[in-house]
């Protein structure tokens, strides 16, 4: 029987450059911890448990993430929501909450997830524009980068395309549609003039799987990897050479759809 039987549901956006990804660590700031210390605050005690629907990694910022909420004893939550934002940090903000029944299961229920990672391609490239993309100052082959994108699309075994665990198996994941797209997203004079962002939308992702497609999208279009390696990454993935992740400060979790 569930010790904390009232559950609620947070929507979440968050800046995610001064944390250290999603999940606790030890002497780490992380948006969960800060999280717990501005509940713990507003009702008066620790007799709470919450997960998050993703855990980003390091840098990695979320426009539309949720997190479940356990409590013991029944709250009108929405009375809260406003003090939780008053002494949440401007970088993380709780958008909405609802109640949900018991047996609800937040990381069985997320249906899809879309990501984005925010890239330029210019000669000349501000300082303060890095703390939303990256930028690629070499000729890219954008043709040839589209192809990548939809080479990812279908189920595959992505096991050459992220950080491999001990503990996990099943390196298998599905992926809905990938693409290139220009940005309108950030405007103003420290900001190039033509943005991208490569856009991937999935059932789930391993552990800098975005950031190392991404990461190989870029080798394609300087010419330094060829498309089939992608086919040979997903055929063999313990005989090709470790990809480099992408930067984590282009990424952002862009969309999360629940079935509720």
């Amino acid at each position: 029987m569930q010790s904390r039987p009232f559950t609620y549901l947070f929507s979440i956006t968050y800046y995610g450059a001064r944390y250290k990804g999603w999940a606790p660590q030890p002497n780490q700031p992380t948006v969960q911890r800060k999280l717990e210390k501005v509940i713990r605050h507003v009702i008066g005690h620790e007799d709470f448990s919450l997960i998050g629907a993703s855990r980003t990694d390091s840098g990695v910022s979320c426009i539309s993430g949720f997190v479940q909420l356990f409590l013991r004893e029944e709250v009108e939550m929405n009375s809260l929501l406003p003090q939780f934002n008053k002494y949440l940090p401007q970088d993380i903000q709780l958008n909405s909450v609802c109640g949900v029944s018991a047996d609800f299961n937040l990381i069985q229920s997320v249906q899809k997830k879309t990501y984005r990672y925010y890239f330029s391609n210019s000669a000349s490239f501000h300082p303060f524009a890095s703390a939303f993309l990256v930028n690629i100052k070499e000729d890219l082959k954008w043709e040839s980068m589209k192809e990548a994108c939809h080479l990812f699309v279908g189920k595959h075994n992505f096991k050459g395309f992220c950080k491999p665990s001990e503990n996990k198996t099943d390196y298998i994941r599905e992926v809905l549609s990938a693409d290139i797209f220009d940005s309108n997203e950030h405007l103003g004079q420290f900001f190039p003039e033509k943005i991208f962002y490569f856009e991937i939308a999935g059932t789930g992702f391993l552990h800098h799987q975005v950031r190392m497609m991404m990461s190989a999208i870029w080798q394609i279009g300087k010419g330094e990897m060829y498309l089939s390696e992608i086919s040979a990454r997903f055929e063999s993935p313990e005989k090709v050479e470790k990809l480099p992740p992408a930067p984590p400060n282009g990424l952002v979790l862009w969309e999360t759809v629940l079935g509720i």
